[in-house]
């Protein structure tokens, strides 16, 4: 007798970004222009956390419902979502904007938030959560993705600045964002 097959997994991401300015990605700015060679040719950088859910999830808007449905999630009065649910959707970044997504190794999931859909829809999904950080070198760089991997990883006083190599996780997209994105997903 075969075996029974699930039914085939959808990964959705939602990005998720304060209305406001973000203090986080304010003072990350400042100390990368301040003290890092890299951070000097940095024009903005912007924070967002990022979700992945994956299961058997509804449509677009079904998702978006849900999302803000939960504070689990966000909250739509002081944040903004964008959910992006097929490889080609274009995520909230510029495509010469390199993108550092950073979670946490091995506690990326959010058992909270997958509780919380489950109990909502009768659906159990999974759900990651990791920031991303979006990096705009302006005018003059020749190779950006270079200089987001140069930001990304901690290393000493004058490297790396995002992502905290003992404890964190960390990927670089420079182009194209991938979906799925985080460990776990197959």
């Amino acid at each position: 007798m075969p075996a029974k097959r699930n039914p085939p997994s959808n990964v959705v991401q939602a990005w998720i970004e304060l209305r406001s300015a973000d203090p986080e990605a304010v003072s990350a700015l400042a100390v990368a222009r301040a003290h890092l060679p890299a951070g000097r040719s940095l024009a903005k950088l912007r924070r967002l956390r990022l979700f992945e859910l994956s299961g058997p999830l509804p449509l677009r808007g079904g998702i978006e419902k849900l999302l803000q449905a939960s504070i689990q999630f966000y909250n739509p009065h002081k944040e903004r979502c964008v959910v992006r649910a097929n490889p080609t959707d274009a995520p909230p970044v510029a495509a010469d904007e390199p993108v550092v997504l950073v979670y946490e190794r091995g506690e990326e999931r959010r058992e909270g938030a997958e509780r919380w859909w489950r109990h909502q829809t009768g659906r159990a999904i999974e759900v990651r959560e990791g920031v991303a950080w979006v990096l705009d070198f302006g005018e003059g760089v020749t190779n950006p993705a270079a200089e987001a991997e140069e930001l990304a990883v901690l290393r000493d006083r004058r490297h790396g600045l995002l992502c905290n190599p003992h404890a964190q996780e960390y990927r670089i997209a420079a182009g194209t964002v991938p979906l799925p994105w985080m460990n776990g997903h197959a």
